[in-house]
């Protein structure tokens, strides 16, 4: 099997804040048990634990660009239908998952992070306008983009 290589790579994980808010609620389940046997409460707080931060984990999704694909979490595209890449940031990207969406378009969206691209598809054969997907790096991720595709950027959303 032959190597992937990547040309951009990230993975959309909770902050470090969520991670201690995962471990704490995890914690608080062997409270609950804690009354009734304290050895037993024990067990539950790092199953619990570990089950959220498993979630955690398994929250969290891949955004990246490699043997010519575009990948956002679950979906894949080659990276000739890419025909623009916007960089979102704030406010803008606000906008553009709330009162800005296309509902055609496709989400790969993490409450967690602020920041994202719209991609603009330029596929006969698929509905979906763009794609709006979140990255903590709107910008990299942008020229990533635009070195493995033939984009052009736009000069206003």
């Amino acid at each position: 099997m032959a190597e992937s290589t990547a040309v951009y790579r990230e993975r959309l994980l909770p902050s470090p804040w969520a991670w201690s808010v995962l471990a704490g609620f995890g914690a608080a389940l062997g409270l609950v048990v804690g009354p009734i046997a304290p050895t037993l409460a024990i067990v539950v707080a790092v199953v619990g634990c570990v089950a959220l931060i498993t979630v955690g984990w398994l929250l969290g999704t891949v955004v990246e660009i490699a043997d010519g694909r575009f990948r956002a979490g679950r979906a894949s595209i080659p990276v000739e239908f890419v025909s623009a890449v916007e960089p979102l940031e704030g406010d803008d990207m606000r906008h553009a998952a709330g009162p800005g969406l296309d509902a055609r378009a496709y989400l790969c969206l993490r409450g967690w992070v602020k920041d994202g691209v719209r991609v603009r598809i330029d596929d006969p054969a698929d509905p979906t306008p763009y794609w709006l997907v979140s990255t903590r790096s709107p910008r990299r991720l942008t020229e990533a983009l635009s070195s493995a595709a033939p984009v052009s950027r736009p000069t206003s959303p």
